[in-house]
């Protein structure tokens, strides 16, 4: 096993340079040269090609309306948004250059040890996007600066480049204390690689190489001055993916200083433990490590060295990873299977959802196998398209809770702002948002290209190698209508095109039962789910490829192996991981139930016509009759996707069905009852006359839940008033207009005035919440839930799994 903890360096110069100095002795020297000349024979290996090829960024191109296109779209505008002077002010006061503009601050101020490391991620962001959408606008953003990083580096003079200066790495390698400093140059050597590979920006490569040079030569310092073994010391600390971008540029340049530098920032006591394949990763910090496995996986790919391929994607799926696909708590791995105790505000550090999703992409690449690709889906889904705030740009989260009442807007950090965060989930989301396409489809080169379609995303692809440009449209999801359904459509890029092979995933997490796919509108047959569709033929313009798959919905038992927490279920349709709104409470009992389908139900998509919300003025304020802690009052008006908006939001619940109704207004002058919008089956009920309004199950109190809807008693044409049917001539009532006033069943009189109308009257809109559509309730008791997917929460509570009994 040396050769696995140790160095497989391919260059016996190169290794004798880094011959220690305190090894006097012509003995010891060559000791020194037997030590490689045994690590080379037994670590040996040649580099395997038989790998599925990415197809190009530049070829690839969202659907703008799709939910992955608005979330491109919203990353996009936040890049450009960014100022180019604030972002580089460290590097170029580092270098001595004069500092226009101003600094931003958060982990990107000019105290932070860490500055710069956005800047990196900014780099490989734009990058990415500009391969995305050839926003030209950005093209000359980025370019601009890497051009003004080029002249600090020039400046310093020594091929360093950074936005601090030198001495966190004489700390560092004194292991001394110091915030991670080749965490940010990982990121800073990535990210002008990205702008080589992306963009062709030949100026960026030499930028790395000579950056490179710099660090070898302080690493070979380290080395001949004390041992290998006080370099790794000092490696026990953060040091980003530098293995991973040092054997991708060993790939590009040939040179054997940049593969034995990358070795040389492979960890061993981590790695060390994935090679004799046990499950030892409890208490290491999760984003320092996931990199360290992605430059191993890419040393496999260069050198051929399969000892890391495998394992810890294992580890971590069967043992320490969240329905949601993602990992790590409070950025540590916890005790193997014991996830039930962790469920906390501090679960799913972003950055490691961003990077389980590399190595996720890179056993695809090797396996073909689809439970990678089905990983992939469900962290993506989950982990990654919700830690965006809707379409705000630059809004984003650090950690995805999955506590009990937990909130997005609660963790420690809660969400981020576009000027003053600059976390590193920050770093790696731009880059998540930058890339939404290049994990859709691979290729596989030979005489009869193939094509495999893992993901359903709408898009469009030029498929140069197929010579045809296929459009993926995938029709949007919901509960109602179980079915994932996908059209492709052809045309030709190059006239006639060639044979080609398509391959489509069929997801684990569907049935064969119901499952279609036509070619022309000739039925094909499926295949199971866990496998590939296949289809070969030559393609011609116009044809049309169509899949339906069911989905199904499914509970899955959180990672934990004692029994007394076998309750603790998540509840998923497909990929989506179903979150209930609820403030703390996640207890539900099922019954007797002989299915899913028993106690979840979808909620139709005619329900968002019936949501409505009321509300009355003051000045200039607007106060909206809500939930106040189970009685019913006004509340401030509130903003969308959060608990207060939740709580302003009722459905009306009509007794007949003689009319169809397509809208609130067509509910006027009849009986109706509202349901309150995050917890089904309660409405508000009435308490008798002159009492307070308060809240029941819908089931058990009919007789006191209805009211008329009708024309407001103040004359607006804008208005209602709520009369009880079963008291004619009471009505709702304010007493003041206020938050936190109470709302009465008052009957009027003939002494009733202005002032008594104008309290019983309220403006009716369509609801603050709506449905999502992908929406379920839960029924069971003490109470329902409402279900919706996780990644569509902005601020409201939710608790991500649910303590389900019978």
């Amino acid at each position: 096993m040396f050769s696995y903890y140790h160095l497989i360096p391919t260059d016996d110069s190169a290794w004798m340079d880094l011959l220690p100095r305190k090894l006097l002795r012509d003995e010891d020297e060559i000791e020194w040269g037997m030590m490689y000349r045994k690590m080379k024979t037994l670590g040996g290996f040649e580099a395997s090609g038989d790998f599925l090829k990415e197809v190009p960024l530049h070829d690839v191109r969202l659907h703008p309306t799709s939910q992955h296109g608005r979330a491109q779209q919203t990353n996009l505008e936040y890049l450009l948004m960014l100022d180019s002077d604030s972002l580089i002010w460290n590097f170029r006061q580092t270098a001595g250059l004069s500092t226009p503009g101003t600094p931003y601050k958060g982990w990107e101020d000019p105290t932070c040890e860490l500055r710069g490391h956005f800047v990196g991620h900014y780099l490989s962001a734009t990058a990415q996007m500009w391969a995305s959408t050839h926003n030209q606008t950005l093209k000359d953003k980025m370019s601009a600066i890497v051009d003004n990083l080029s002249l600090c580096q020039k400046k310093i003079g020594s091929g360093y480049l950074s936005a601090f200066p030198s001495e966190e790495f004489d700390r560092f390698e004194a292991v001394k204390p110091v915030w991670a400093p080749y965490y940010t140059i990982h990121k800073i050597l990535a990210g002008l690689l990205d702008q080589y590979t992306f963009a062709d920006n030949a100026q960026a490569l030499k930028m790395v190489t000579w950056m490179v040079e710099y660090f070898y030569n302080r690493v070979h310092n380290v080395i001949s001055k004390y041992s290998v073994e006080r370099h790794y010391t000092a490696l026990n600390e953060e040091t980003g993916g530098m293995n991973d971008v040092l054997y991708k540029l060993y790939a590009i340049t040939g040179d054997a200083k940049h593969l034995l530098l990358a070795h040389l920032f492979d960890k061993p006591c981590f790695l060390g433990v994935l090679a004799v394949q046990a499950d030892d990763i409890s208490g290491f910090h999760a984003n320092t490590h996931i990199p360290i496995v992605i430059g191993a996986q890419m040393r496999y790919e260069v050198t051929g060295d399969p000892l890391y391929k495998y394992f810890f994607m294992n580890i971590v799926n069967s043992s320490h990873s969240y329905a949601t696909g993602g990992t790590s708590v409070g950025e540590f791995w916890s005790d193997p299977k014991r996830l039930a105790s962790t469920l906390n505000t501090e679960n799913e550090e972003s950055c490691t959802t961003y990077n389980m999703l590399k190595v996720s992409r890179h056993l695809f690449r090797w396996t073909k196998e689809t439970a990678y690709a089905d990983y992939y889906e469900r962290a993506l889904t989950n982990g990654v398209l919700g830690i965006q705030r809707g379409t705000q740009p630059g809004v984003m989260i650090y950690m995805l809770p999955l506590g009990r009442g937990t909130s997005k807007a609660r963790s420690y950090h809660g969400w981020g702002k576009p000027f003053d965060s600059f976390w590193c989930c920050y770093g790696t989301g731009i880059e998540s948002f930058s890339k939404l396409g290049d994990s859709i489809y691979f290729e596989e080169e030979k005489e009869a290209p193939a094509l495999f379609i893992i993901q359903y995303i709408s898009s469009f692809l030029d498929w140069k190698s197929g010579q045809i440009v296929l459009n993926q449209t995938v029709d949007p999801v919901n509960s109602w209508d179980p079915y994932l359904r996908v059209m492709l459509t052809f045309s030709s890029a190059e006239g006639t095109g060639i044979s080609s092979t398509l391959n489509l995933r069929i997801p684990i997490w569907t049935d064969s039962n119901g499952a279609k796919a036509a070619l022309n509108g000739q039925t094909l047959s499926v295949p199971a789910p866990g496998s590939f569709l296949t289809v070969t033929r030559k393609w011609s313009p116009g044809d049309i490829l169509t899949l339906q798959l069911p989905f199904s919905l499914r509970t899955e038992a959180i990672k934990d192996d004692r029994p007394e927490y076998a309750s603790i279920q998540a509840i998923l349709y497909g990929p989506y991981l179903l979150a209930a709104h609820t403030s703390g409470n996640w207890d539900i009992k099922t019954g007797s139930v002989r299915s899913l389908s028993d106690w979840i139900t979808p909620i139709p998509s005619s329900y968002n016509n019936l949501l409505v919300s009321l509300s009355q003025g003051s000045g200039s304020s607007s106060f909206v009759i809500a939930n106040l802690n189970e009685s019913i009052g006004l509340d401030k008006f509130p903003e969308t996707g959060t608990d207060a908006a939740n709580h302003a939001t009722f459905r009306l619940v009509i007794n007949y069905l003689s009319t169809k109704l397509s809208s609130a207004n067509d509910v006027k002058g009849k009986p109706v009852m509202l349901e309150l919008f995050d917890l089904p089956g309660k409405v508000v009920v009435q308490r008798g006359k002159d009492k307070n309004l308060g809240i029941a199950d819908m089931s058990t109190s009919k007789d006191t839940s209805a009211f008329l809807l009708v024309p407001g008693l103040d004359g607006k044409n804008t208005t209602v008033s709520l009369e009880s049917e079963s008291n004619k001539g009471c009505y709702v009532y304010s007493e003041t207009v206020s938050a936190n006033a109470s709302l009465k069943l008052v009957c009027s009189s003939e002494s009733s005035g202005a002032g008594f109308s104008q309290a019983a009257s309220f403006v009716m809109n369509n609801g603050i919440n709506q449905y999502h559509p992908i929406s379920f309730v839960a029924k069971g008791t003490p109470r329902n839930f409402l279900l919706a997917p996780l990644s569509t929460f902005k601020d409201e509570s939710y608790a991500a799994y649910l303590n389900i009994s019978t």
